[in-house]
């Protein structure tokens, strides 16, 4: 029986959707879990559904059900299990007539209700919040026709609070220290203020202190990267794949808050004092020659090898003025105090918190003096709530008939603000916000749509949507087995192929930036595109793999080419030693003749003789990395000249370039970004390809499909058979306790096997014809469905499909929302799908339409029950 609560939204629904349903009709409110106990309901269907497959004696996929009892702490594994199954229609299978489509979601509903209730003091149960999991919620519910017993209510999103991300928080601490550039239409792939703050060439996120000042250092260029003052991103975890700024991913712990209050210090004192904070005096100078005397003997790696410049490019802050002086006064702490709340919180602080930090900082400059006790005092502002999480907590307002409160003021804008940006809001925002102009809808479409025409704004997040829904930014990250990486003909010398990775993902994201500056077909563009931003390094990497044959007639012709060199040098060398060796023996005989002209003409011919001698070596050294690359035959790019965004905080030869060419790729052998290195490699391993890891790509983020977890029963490894290929040693996963979920996998990374595990395109795999065929099976679009000859042509056929389409705009509800959808979102993800449709595929209409959905503006304070699964 309904709850009173709950038959007033249903009630609500009924008439907002203009539904009335018959006196004696049974409803049901999905996410609602059925009041029904494990023996009238839950045993019930087991026993009708489950247990003649799943009975005592030889049960499918050993796992048997028909002892298992009410959800307890100790069966919660199974139940999670059978949980997967029947959410995503595998148990009991689709051909299951009389399982209808209500009872399969109040099953699952009731299951989720158990599992969350038995497991809540015991780490709880999440699964059904985790992005990966989010298709298990079933595609045609969400964009086609429900069953008229299903009744939606009007969405909305829980009160939370996010932990901002690693990017997020490192951008706001920059702010403080270091002065970026601001936007130059002239030169809009350049890097300026408001862009994320970009890992180094080894794929570090971190916060430097002074490298703009630096103008002189001792010791090599790692010595140099070592030597400055750094520190890591607070909170960066690891991110395999996908989506990762949910609020229920990330907290805080006390080993955390030490390290954030440890960096405060740092912060603050660099604040006050700039370079001297991490210098000795006489390191800032204008003359880096004046203590040349100063840096002697080997200062690889130190403090003391780096020379600054005097000239201040740091923010002078009030957090400065209060230092620089002596006394203290409470208008310059206030003043210091109020500066950090917002540079940390993005608003500014109310008059309670104002005078609380104020005390804080008065009384810690009491006990310790003013320098230090400033320093902790204001240190206690980057451990606020605030500066820490972004909440949504709703506390003003009325609730709606349904339990929900629109966010309002700084809630609301600072909501829309993330939705786009790291940096704080600008001042036209910050200026609606104050004047209680953030409170509708009209509101937040009327700054959304104003932000994103404005490309001087720069909108990090949304190219952080496109990074984590392609995952094309891990390929610096797989670490590769030397002989193996040698043997795709790339160049592995020193880290040249986790540079050139690294920066692939900046030319990719540039890639990813032209295509939505265009906004026309953005999800078709990416997926089919010709183009392709590219360094020289690229040239190897679009290209194509050398067969043995021509592999042999290359190196014959390069040897010939260098013996002839070689030839050559060894003359001019011999040449060059024989008129060294006549003049000395000359000066030998003729000790008179030993005059200043001659003394002059015999150093000019011992130059002679090193040069000729450097241009042997520099022969030997330049024909071995010829060699080197013959096993690719080099791509033909070349194209209008273009900048990427690269970090200045790499350094010296090993520094990411910013110069890139606008190319088109090989034709036949590339189309759009999942032939990309970049995203080939991201998906990659060790030794090889990974074709089940990009089948689930192209199973999840294309075709909207589920895959259960692996089960701790399986041996997911591959046989160790280095003569056969990937394919050949994928026949384990075709037996029947595996196939059932590797045939919705296999055949859709299969079709990459034309490209090895560097992204080389190639047409042999172990001197045999690279079989790259594969399937397309159980689509939810019969059009899609059948047999492709490689991975092109699927591409193509994937690119036409409205269900991918609609698969793209879940994806990107739930980067924008924090959450996966629910059933009640299907109005939301609709509406979002035909704003993107109707504007012929433009990214800005899809953002709009998500930023202006009840599913983003309002929270519930306490959810109803019917949104349990939300929550």
């Amino acid at each position: 029986m309904l709850r009173s609560t709950s038959c007033v939204l249903i009630v609500a629904c009924w008439l907002s959707f203009g539904v009335l349903p018959s006196v004696d009709a049974e409803t049901y409110v999905p996410g609602q879990a059925p009041e029904k106990t494990f023996e009238n309901f839950a045993g019930a269907f087991l026993a009708d559904h489950c247990i003649d497959c799943h009975g005592e004696t030889a049960p499918e996929g050993d796992l048997s059900l028909h002892d298992l009892g009410p959800v307890d702490e100790i069966n919660a594994g199974t139940w999670k299990s059978v949980w997967a199954q029947v959410s995503l229609q595998e148990m009991p299978p689709p051909d299951a007539a009389d399982v209808e489509v209500v009872d399969r979601l109040k099953f699952s509903d009731w299951i989720v209700d158990e599992l969350s209730r038995v497991m809540h003091d015991k780490g709880g149960f999440h699964a059904h919040r985790d992005p990966h999991k989010g298709n298990f919620l079933d595609h045609e519910l969400l964009f086609g026709e429900l069953p008229e017993e299903i009744q939606l209510v009007p969405t909305s999103s829980p009160a939370r609070i996010w932990r901002v991300t690693p990017q997020e928080h490192i951008t706001r601490l920059n702010e403080l220290i270091n002065t970026e550039p601001q936007y130059d239409p002239e030169k809009p792939g350049l890097r300026t203020h408001g862009d994320a703050v970009p890992t180094n060439h080894g794929g570090e996120l971190k916060l430097y202190f002074g490298v703009d000042r630096i103008i002189k250092w001792q010791g090599g260029t790692v010595a140099y990267a070592t030597s400055v003052k750094s520190v890591p991103a607070i909170l960066s975890s690891a991110r395999k794949h996908g989506l990762e700024n949910y609020p229920d991913f990330y907290t805080v712990n006390s080993a955390e808050a030490t390290q954030i209050l440890d960096l405060a210090d740092d912060i603050l004192r660099y604040m006050a004092e700039g370079p001297l904070s991490i210098a000795k005096p006489y390191q800032i100078t204008d003359d880096p020659n004046s203590i040349a005397d100063k840096m002697v003997g080997d200062l690889r790696g130190l403090p003391t090898s780096l020379v600054y410049s005097t000239k201040v490019v740091r923010p002078l802050t009030p957090v400065y003025d209060l230092m620089k002086d002596a006394g203290v006064s409470d208008q310059r702490v206030r003043a210091a105090v109020d500066f950090l709340f917002e540079a940390l919180t993005y608003r500014p602080p109310n008059e309670r918190e104002s005078n609380q930090y104020l005390q804080i900082v008065n009384e810690s400059i009491q006990k310790l003096g003013k320098e230090d006790g400033a320093i902790l005092g204001l240190s206690a502002i980057f451990l606020d709530r605030d500066a820490l999480f972004r909440p949504e907590l709703v506390p003003y307002g009325t609730p709606d008939p349904h339990g929900r409160v629109m966010l309002q003021d700084w809630e609301l804008g600072l909501a829309v603000n993330h939705a786009l940006r790291y940096i704080r809001p600008d001042q036209e925002l910050r200026t609606a916000i104050i004047e209680g102009r953030m409170r509708t809808r009209d509101d937040v479409r009327r700054e959304v749509q104003r932000m994103l025409r404005d490309d001087s704004i720069r909108k990090p997040r949304i190219l952080k949507f496109f990074r984590d829904y392609f995952d094309y930014d891990l390929a610096g990250y797989i670490c590769k087995d030397n002989k193996a990486l040698t043997e795709t003909g790339v160049t592995v010398r020193g880290e040249s192929h986790y540079r050139a990775m690294f920066d692939a993902t900046a030319s990719t994201d540039r890639l990813v930036e032209l295509i939505l500056q265009e906004d026309k077909d953005v999800l078709k563009q990416l997926l089919t595109t010709d183009k392709v931003v590219a360094t020289d390094k690229d040239t190897y990497y679009f290209g194509r793999k050398r067969t043995k044959e021509e592999h042999d007639a290359a190196v014959a012709a390069v040897e010939q080419e260098e013996a002839e060199a070689k030839k050559k040098d060894n003359a001019a060398l011999k040449l060059a030693r024989q008129e060294l060796d006549d003049l000395e023996k000359w000066l030998k005989e003729n000790p008179d003749g030993d005059t200043p002209k001659k003394q002059r003409e015999l150093a000019a011919k011992k130059k002679a003789v090193a040069a000729a001698e450097k241009a042997r070596a520099a022969t030997v050294r330049q024909y071995r990395l010829d060699k080197e690359k013959l096993g690719i035959a080099a791509a033909d790019l070349s194209g209008a000249e273009i900048f990427a965004r690269v970090s200045r905080r790499s350094f010296g030869n090993g520094s990411m370039k910013p110069e890139r060419i606008l190319a088109t790729a090989p034709e036949g052998q590339r189309m759009g970004i999942l032939t990309h290195p970049s995203w080939l490699v991201s998906h990659s391993d060790a030794m090889d390809n990974h074709a089940i890891l990009r089948g689930r790509w192209i199973r999840e983020r294309l075709l909207g499909g589920g895959i259960p977890d692996v089960p701790i029963t399986v041996d997911a490894m591959l046989p160790d058979e280095p003569h056969n290929t990937l394919r050949q040693r994928m026949r384990v996963t075709r037996e029947t306790y595996c196939w059932t979920c590797h045939e919705k996998m296999d055949p859709l990374g299969l079709p990459f096997e034309m490209y090895n595990h560097a992204g080389v395109y190639r047409t042999l795999e172990l001197n045999q014809p690279v079989d790259s065929s594969g399937e397309i099976i159980d689509s939810g679009d019969p059009a899609l469905d059948g047999e492709v000859a490689n991975a092109i042509e699927m591409i193509q056929r994937l690119a036409e499909s409205e269900r991918v389409e609609q698969v793209f705009v879940r994806h990107a509800f739930r980067f924008w929302m924090g959450r996966n959808e629910t059933l009640h979102d299907a109005p939301v993800l609709q509406a979002a799908h035909r704003a993107y449709k109707e504007s012929g595929g433009s990214m800005n209409a899809l953002i709009t339409s998500l930023l202006t959905s009840d599913a983003f503006l309002y929270r519930t304070r306490s959810g109803p029950e019917m949104l349990t699964t939300a929550q």
